[in-house]
């Protein structure tokens, strides 16, 4: 069974990269949460016990973390728990690891500008050039301000095109009502 766990915390230690001999990237940093506790006698917010996390992250999200996350940066994390035992020597303990799948600034606390990366062996073609740009990536618009436009576009063209192959399962099909829609649609954001 696989434990999901999603923290919110601060970046308390600057991120380590490491690559294995195989080329595997990883990114490592440790996470501290601190619940905050509303005393009633004092009338004041106060700070309760900070758990200690150490996050793992592999491969491209790896590679985007060490570039973008810093000590001190509030982040959400989503990944899968791993409890760890440890010893040495006479002390022994716990680990609390998370093998993190995202890793996301906090925007309760400020704001952030997402540059799209682009895979590593992408094929180039005449836009090689343009897609390359970290703020102009292939699906992406060159500028920020036509992003909500053009998701807009793509989702209705994704919905349509869906709704195109229902209708044309439906005619070869005549088992199935064509105005019957029992799936969800995927779409793409």
């Amino acid at each position: 069974m696989t434990d999901n766990i999603t923290v919110i915390g601060a970046v308390g230690s600057d991120p380590r990269v490491h690559t294995t001999a195989q080329g595997l990237t990883i990114t490592s940093f440790r996470l501290a949460s601190t619940r905050r506790i509303f005393d009633r006698v004092k009338g004041a917010w106060e700070d309760g016990e900070t758990n200690w996390y150490t996050v793992s992250t592999f491969r491209q999200l790896a590679k985007n973390a060490s570039s973008s996350i810093r000590r001190g940066d509030r982040v959400v994390v989503h990944g899968r728990l791993r409890l760890r035992s440890w010893e040495s020597g006479e002390k022994s303990g716990t680990a609390i690891e998370i093998d993190a799948e995202a890793v996301g600034h906090d925007l309760t606390w400020g704001t952030t500008s997402l540059s799209k990366t682009r895979a590593a062996g992408a094929s180039g073609g005449p836009d090689a050039a343009a897609a390359a740009s970290p703020t102009v990536a292939e699906g992406w618009p060159a500028d920020p301000v036509d992003a909500a436009g053009d998701a807009d576009e793509r989702a209705a063209a994704a919905f349509a095109s869906e709704r195109e192959a229902e209708r044309a399962d439906a005619e070869t099909d005549g088992d199935r009502d064509a105005s019957v829609d029992d799936r969800a649609l995927a779409l793409p954001f």
